[in-house]
């Protein structure tokens, strides 16, 4: 027997057990999806594009995420659990797309290719960062994206990538030790004066 739990416009049906066990304190109201919604949809966006490099992808992969985020029927019992969850319902479609083969269309050109004019600190920390994060493997963006500009610890990098919680630590290592590489690199390239002949 299907149970249908409703979100807004659409009808999510749910199959099972899982759907007759629904209870009304585990559905979450559109109050509080509206302020989980607010509280994380930017970040979830600008983790999803920095680390696929894609817009696009990302504006896909935001709402899909939402969208299963609804549909699942145990989220976490706080804020915190609840964010990591999306998170990794995100990174799992992340890496469903990956996996997939796909033609490359002008709405999937990476971000650092047109970038946008916004303010002076992205700007200028686009010009120096993205240079280098794109030659990095999307697993190592990812580390570094939910490290850094999310301030996740490892045990929740482990939760939302789906990697064992030791590796994490040296992977994020050797992630921050290539970027490192890379950033010297690029700084040489535009420290070296051209010789006229």
């Amino acid at each position: 027997m299907k149970a249908i739990v409703l979100a807004w416009d659409y009808a999510i049906p749910q199959t099972g057990a899982a759907g007759q066990s629904m209870s009304a304190e585990v559905l979450m109201d559109e109050d509080a999806f509206n302020i989980f919604y607010q509280r994380n949809a930017r970040p979830l966006w600008a983790y999803l594009a920095r680390v696929s490099g894609s817009r696009s992808l990302a504006d896909d992969l935001l709402q899909e995420s939402f969208l299963r985020f609804l549909c699942a029927v145990n989220r976490g019992q706080d804020e915190e659990s609840r964010r990591r969850y999306l998170f990794r319902i995100a990174s799992n479609l992340l890496r469903d797309h990956w996996r997939r083969p796909m033609a490359a269309a002008l709405d999937d050109l990476p971000e650092f290719a047109a970038p946008e004019v916004r303010d002076s600190d992205r700007i200028d920390s686009q010009a120096i960062l993205g240079p280098a994060l794109a030659q990095m493997k999307p697993r190592e963006r990812q580390l570094l994206w939910l490290a850094y500009a999310e301030g996740s610890t490892h045990r929740e990098i482990a939760e939302i990538t789906g990697l064992g919680a030791p590796s994490i630590r040296l992977l994020l290592y050797r992630a921050r030790r290539k970027m490192a590489r890379l950033l010297r690199r690029q700084k040489l390239k535009t420290q070296t004066p051209r010789r006229n002949p």
